[in-house]
């Protein structure tokens, strides 16, 4: 369940990044200057690794790495808007942001190590 919900979660940012850069800078992405090749640029990132996760429901194998892979990126992101709260919708917002990316971080964590441990038994 978590592939699929952080999958679609990451495909949807992705294609929202892609198809609506405005929109997407002015209600997420509103830190310091809009910049449409940026945007386009960090979704060239999110559809991947949303259909990566997705990959993944189909191939078991797949699934450490994806996980490991999204626990990462989450946790950068995580540390990237912990260091620079600053929103341009007010900084409570990107605090708001932050502890929604610190969370989620803490359940691909999880999902991850459930993984490991699963693979680690199943052999």
């Amino acid at each position: 369940m978590t592939l699929i919900v952080f999958g679609l979660y990451a495909l949807a940012v992705g294609l929202f990044m892609m198809f609506a850069p405005g929109v997407f800078f002015d209600t997420l992405g509103n830190f310091g200057s809009r910049n449409d090749h940026y945007i386009f640029d960090n979704a060239t990132f999110e559809v991947p690794q949303g259909l990566m996760l997705l990959a993944a429901v189909r191939w078991p194998t797949w699934r450490t790495p994806a996980l490991a892979f999204a626990t990462l990126h989450w946790a950068l992101h995580a540390l990237s808007h912990l260091i620079d709260p600053h929103h341009g919708a007010g900084v409570w917002i990107g605090w708001l942001e932050a502890g929604g990316l610190v969370a989620t971080t803490a359940i691909l964590a999880i999902a991850l190590r459930v993984n490991v441990v699963a693979a680690k038994g199943g052999r």
